[in-house]
């Protein structure tokens, strides 16, 4: 069956452009672009209205909970989710119970993932076996397998010489190492940024420079190794300067940053919200402004949810105790649109990181508007106002910080392979 999709805002994050147009799918893959005058004909067609056709989104470390911890998610609540909120990738990370850290494993996800998903599952698996930082993983059965990336999520290989052997190890693989750079004795057992605010609240607090130590540190290995090496959520301003170098160096790192840190700040956590609780800590004001400009600028190449679900009773307790992360499949475009209604990001800036830089970094060909390309695409309307209510999110858990806040852009449609999977009532 040929579709066309007519009447639409196309953007290209390649091309750095947003032009009216029309896209015609066949067999799952985009056919051509046919701009406006053009004649085409198609088996179906869909006014797309003039709202915004763009690549879907490429979400770079989303956790599922499956096994272990079904009851908080599961592919197929998360499939739903990703559909509702344009996302056509979940990149999904390797910290279940018990983690990926096998082929078997991995195979078992990659199962799961093929019959509840409505999405594309790409999974990453464990750098170390159980994420303890005590030995590496079979990283070439598991490349084998279909790990697309090795990570430890939030644990950090705080052996030098285990974590020195994983990126040699990698290297020669050229398989991709993402870390969560934070020095773990600073980090540990924190819940706010240091600060006036966290002071004044009493709270276990971390300073800015633990991220930049953390960084550093790994960089260093990534020059001795000749790795490949993404740092998966950057957060203060600290740490850009060691990016920039290592970039300027020549050497193959790219860098992520949640879509929490780009939106909010550590005052937001107001008294005690812990749906507000995130990792790393949201930081200052000054800290989002850099990032923001570090998102724009190209520095930081990826923006992501980093989808974290966490049950009712995991959240509902004291600040220090409750369960850190947010979910944000639904949420990220949404709440990434700020930047651009803010006029920090046009919108093929913004689809460059949300969709083809993660695509890119992590050799998958989706996140271009391109014939050829496969027909993983989203319709939504960025101008369309509403207050979000989290009762009404498809994640199992819905333990969003965004929660009664008033967003603008609404996801219409989604497209996985040429085949709709959303479609807004």
């Amino acid at each position: 069956m040929t579709l066309l999709l007519s009447n639409a805002r196309l953007v290209d994050p390649e091309a750095g452009t947003v032009t009216s147009g029309s896209l015609e799918i066949s067999g799952g893959k985009i056919g051509r672009i046919v701009r406006n005058g053009e004649h085409v004909s198609a088996e179906v067609t869909i006014d797309c209205g003039g709202k915004v056709l763009a690549p879907g989104i490429v979400d770079l470390g989303v956790k599922v909970c499956e096994p272990g911890e079904r009851h908080k998610e599961s592919f197929r609540t998360a499939g739903r989710a990703a559909a509702a909120g344009g996302v056509t990738t979940m990149v999904t990370r390797p910290d279940t119970t018990p983690a990926i850290d096998s082929p078997e494993q991995l195979e078992f996800v990659a199962r799961r993932a093929a019959q509840d998903a409505s999405v594309n599952v790409r999974p990453m698996a464990a750098l170390t076996k159980g994420r303890l930082g005590r030995e590496m993983v079979e990283i070439g059965f598991l490349k084998d397998a279909g790990a697309v990336a090795f990570t430890d999520c939030d644990s950090v290989v705080a052996d030098l010489k285990v974590f020195s052997r994983c990126l040699a190890y990698a290297g020669s693989l050229d398989a991709l190492v993402i870390a969560h750079p934070q020095e773990p004795g600073l980090s540990s057992g924190t819940a706010a940024t240091s600060g006036r605010f966290a002071s004044l609240r009493g709270l276990p607090a971390v300073s800015p420079i633990a991220e930049r130590i953390g960084l550093e540190r790994d960089l260093a290995l990534v020059e001795m190794t000749g790795s490949k090496y993404h740092a998966d959520n950057l957060s203060t301003a600290a740490a850009l300067p060691a990016l920039e170098r290592a970039k300027a160096a020549g050497l193959d790192v790219s860098a992520g940053v949640n879509v929490h840190h780009l939106t909010l700040n550590e005052l937001d956590v107001g008294d005690y919200r812990t749906f507000f609780k995130v990792k790393p800590p949201l930081r200052s004001e000054e800290d989002r402004q850099s990032m923001v400009e570090a998102a724009a600028s190209g520095l930081v190449d990826i923006i992501c949810s980093m989808h974290t679900p966490q049950d009712e009773e995991s959240k509902r307790r004291p600040f220090e105790e409750a369960a850190s992360g947010a979910v944000g499949l639904e949420t990220l475009l949404p709440a990434a649109l700020r930047l651009y209604h803010g006029g920090a990001m046009e919108l093929p800036r913004l689809f460059g990181a949300l969709a083809l830089n993660p695509a890119r970094r992590l050799g998958l060909p989706s996140g271009r508007l391109a014939a050829g390309a496969p027909a993983d695409l989203v319709l939504f309307d960025p101008d369309a106002p509403y207050v979000l209510d989290r009762s009404e999110l498809q994640s199992k858990s819905r333990n969003t910080p965004f929660d009664g806040a008033r967003l603008q852009g609404r996801v219409l449609r989604t497209w996985v392979g040429g085949r709709e999977v959303y479609e807004r009532a």
